[in-house]
């Protein structure tokens, strides 16, 4: 079992950016010593190239993005930014080939479920699950696949990447007045009210893995992101760091009991004590080492 991470990659951000680069090096440092964790590979363009539209990347990789255009994504475009994009895809890559061998794939970044197949948005360059899920397929893998995505936003960029593929279900359980304002339609969208905490979270965590078992994955990615917690800047719902492991708890559960590969991908997280941040999310790969590893 491994873990890859994109905390040895810098990006040049203006100073007070509230992008939060400070994580993904303290869940790596949180986490050493129970697992190797490996600086995330490259990934290869071609498979960019099978889940998004070649135009976007060709002016990506030869102009970058305007200012009209990095507006949307919420990041100031730069080599760095594209290179640690890059990385971050292709430890999601990795960590699904790993999940078919071994059961569990782990990329301690990745989640960035708001990019199109033809543009960027909401800090997402590629669409690291969309990618991985297509070199699956070119790989030979037939199954069903369950993207289950709890980070605190509507994955508007996932569910339009696989709203006419039957073998892939989407499932979001987000904030309903949060970003995006525009949503996407899902397989299933769960919209919550502001303030939402522990036990009405759970509950339709409930009922929403319910209604994914009927579609019987064989696959699943799972977000992860933490941004459901109290405090966090741009979440807007209640959940405790208990909340949290009692919702990571109940996937894993649920994983298990459908005994099908699982890749976890960081998500969202922007909580206004860091420490916290880092915590959750260390507390998610925790879990999922003790439950499935």
């Amino acid at each position: 079992m491994r873990a890859y991470s994109t905390a040895h990659l810098a990006v040049e951000l203006p100073e007070g950016h509230p992008f939060p680069l400070y994580k993904y090096r303290g869940v790596a440092e949180a986490l050493r010593g129970l697992l190797p964790i490996l600086p995330a590979p490259e990934v290869p363009r071609e498979a960019l190239y099978l889940a998004h539209e070649a135009a976007y990347l060709e002016r990506l990789f030869t102009e970058g993005l305007s200012r009209e255009e990095s507006l949307r994504l919420g990041l100031p475009f730069s080599p760095s930014l594209l290179r640690r994009a890059l990385f971050a895809a292709g430890g999601t890559l990795a960590a699904a080939l790993d999940a078919l061998e071994g059961g569990l794939g782990l990329n301690l970044s990745g989640g960035t479920h708001h990019a199109f197949p033809n543009r960027a948005e909401g800090y997402s360059l590629f669409n690291d699950v969309a990618v991985a899920v297509a070199w699956l397929r070119r790989e030979g893998f037939r199954g069903r696949v369950l993207v289950l995505d709890l980070d605190a936003h509507q994955g508007n960029g996932t569910a339009v990447f696989f709203q006419n593929d039957p073998s892939v279900y989407t499932l979001s359980l987000h904030g309903e007045r949060n970003y995006p304002l525009k949503k996407e339609r899902s397989d299933l969208d769960v919209g919550l009210p502001d303030g939402t905490g522990d036990e009405a979270y759970l509950l339709a965590l409930e009922g929403a893995l319910e209604q994914a078992w009927d579609f019987r994955p064989e696959f699943v990615f799972y977000n992860a992101g933490v941004d459901v917690l109290k405090g966090d800047r741009f979440g807007r719902l209640a959940l405790s760091l208990e909340g949290v492991r009692r919702r990571d708890e109940r996937v894993f559960r649920f994983v298990k009991a459908l005994g099908v590969p699982l890749v976890v991908v960081m998500g969202g997280g922007y909580n206004r004590d860091p420490r916290l941040t880092v915590e959750a999310h260390a507390g998610t790969y925790r879990l999922a080492l003790s439950s499935l590893a």
